[in-house]
């Protein structure tokens, strides 16, 4: 049997990679180049792909929006663009379709709200993510933080350098309950060495490792937490999109 039991059914890990409904199920005539930028950037995909002339290859079709899958020519490589959609399950959804039809190297950029003092649209690289969502459980065995991929994390550690900036490796909150932050779940999570939290890190993360990809993520700091009693939304991070993608190409180039 491949069902780990308990008594809570979201710790029961199947360790079966074949499913009823598998990510390839429609079988497209489509095969995609392995490096992939899949990223939390609001329009911004859509507005590189114009401007650069991205050619658009296919779709990936919701029942709220179709979300279209461009390939870009980047320092001489072809490369994958897909605009992620925000929270673990849907973002999750689509990077095992990516992966099902020749994605594996992945690398990924979204906001995260800062749990310490740390200035709007500052750059920051998970080391791991507290598993606080539920879609991870569905692609690793249950534990208390899902681990990024270290050749990954190297990659993008080794951009942010040649840009000549300053970094530091973070261990991010990952939550389904972006309206169930509540003041104790905050200080706990910050007594646990969470510097920030976002919706997605642990997921995306765990997807990957189960289907043999290498997944990394840039963090780039949105509104504040810091002060629970002044909660500061800022700008949500919006300034830092064109930057953000700029990391992310030079960073998948240099995953080998």
């Amino acid at each position: 049997m491949s069902i780990i039991k308990h008594e809570i059914p979201i710790l029961e890990f199947d360790t079966e990679k074949t499913a009823v409904l598998n990510p390839t199920h429609e079988k497209l005539h489509l095969k995609l180049p392995e490096k992939c930028v899949f990223a939390f950037l609001g329009d911004y995909i859509e507005t590189y792909a114009k401007k650069t002339n991205a050619c658009q290859v296919s779709h990936f079709v919701s029942n709220t929006k179709r979300f279209p899958i461009y390939i870009t020519e980047y320092q001489g490589e072809e490369i994958v663009l897909c605009q992620a959609p925000v929270g673990a399950a849907p973002s999750a959804q689509i990077l095992d379709w990516l992966i099902g039809y020749g994605v594996r190297k992945i690398i990924s950029a979204g906001t995260c709200g800062a749990l310490e003092a740390i200035p709007e649209s500052t750059f920051l690289v998970p080391s791991k993510a507290l598993r606080d969502e539920g879609t991870s459980y569905h692609y690793a065995p249950p534990s208390r933080y899902m681990e990024t991929n270290e050749k990954a994390t190297r990659a993008i550690e080794k951009t942010i350098s040649e840009h000549g900036m300053k970094y530091r490796e973070v261990i991010t909150w990952s939550t389904d309950g972006f309206y169930r932050e509540t003041k104790e779940k905050v200080a706990y999570r910050k007594s646990e060495g969470c510097a920030v939290v976002e919706m997605e890190c642990a997921a995306l993360s765990a997807c990957a490792a189960f289907r043999g990809a290498d997944f990394g993520m840039i963090l780039y700091t949105a509104d504040s937490l810091a002060d629970v009693d002044r909660y500061d939304e800022r700008n949500w991070g919006g300034d830092a999109y064109e930057y953000a993608l700029t990391l992310c190409l030079d960073s998948v180039v240099k995953l080998l």
